[in-house]
Parts: C-alpha cells; structure tokens; sequence
C-alpha cells in the first residue's frame, strides 16, 4: 500500500466514525454496548496513534465515555491522525514499532498498525449497526465502497 491508499483508509474512517454517531445520535436510547463500543474506537484510535508518536496514551482501551464524550474525542484525533499521515513515507510504513500492552511486548510493521486501526473500527462500526437493527432501527451503511460512491474519500 501507498502512504495515500493509508491517507484514503483514514479519510473512510472518519467518514464512517460520522456515519455511526448519526446513527447512535438518532435514537432515543441507545444501547448500552453500542456506546460502549463507539468509546472504544475512539480509545483505541487514541492508543495507537499514541504508540506511533512513542507517547503515553491518554486512554484505556475501553474509557467510559457518552456518545458526546467519544464524538469529541475523535474530532479531537483526526487532524492528530491528518498531521501523522502527512509526515508518513514508504520508509516509516514498512518500519517495525514495538510497544507494550497489557498482554506483554509486541512487534508489528507501521503499515499493518495503520491497516488494523481501520479495519478495527470497521468492526466495531458493524456490531454498533447490528445492535441498532436488533432494535428495530433503521442503520447507516457504512462500507467502504459507499463512502468511495459518496466521494468522502477524495
């Protein structure tokens, strides 16, 4: 992949994070899990993004946070993200971070963190829509190639 194909995922991620809290912002109550796991995308956005810098992380992996808490967090990292990616190469991407979690020590390439985070959202993303639909709700589509067909991408 090219440090744009990474610019293009992040752009759909943002895309898509707008997309469920719409979702979660149009009903009366939403479900307990779906708040729980909109808050962890935003944190595990945030942990990421903070291991990349070689920073502490300013998170737990599942905070506990509102809708609104979790919605101004992650307007809170996409131009944290935008800086990052703008100063990303080729170089960087196939380069190996270790970091430390609370399971031990890892290793993983640039590229696949920055392709996990994405894909990690869109999972989530997926089981915030299944748990509105159970409800009775009319969910967002949230797949890639609608944000591609509605040009959020470019």
């Amino acid at each position: 992949m090219t440090v744009d194909d990474f610019r293009r995922l992040f752009r759909y991620d943002v895309w898509a994070n707008e997309e469920a809290l719409q979702m979660l912002g149009s009903v009366q109550e939403a479900p307990a899990s779906s708040v729980s796991r909109l808050a962890h995308i935003a944190g595990c956005s945030s942990i990421w993004l903070a291991r990349l810098k070689g920073v502490e992380p300013d998170l737990p992996v599942w905070p506990d946070m509102t809708i609104a808490e979790s919605s101004d967090k992650l307007r809170v990292l996409k131009p944290l993200w935008e800086e990052y990616l703008n100063h990303l190469d080729d170089e960087t991407t196939a380069s190996v971070l270790r970091y430390r979690n609370s399971q031990g020590e890892f290793a993983a390439k640039v590229g696949d963190i920055l392709r996990h985070v994405v894909m990690h959202g869109a999972y989530h993303r997926g089981q915030i829509a299944a748990d509105l639909r159970a409800e009775g709700h009319v969910v967002r589509m949230t797949d890639y190639i609608v944000a591609a067909f509605a040009g959020a991408l470019d």
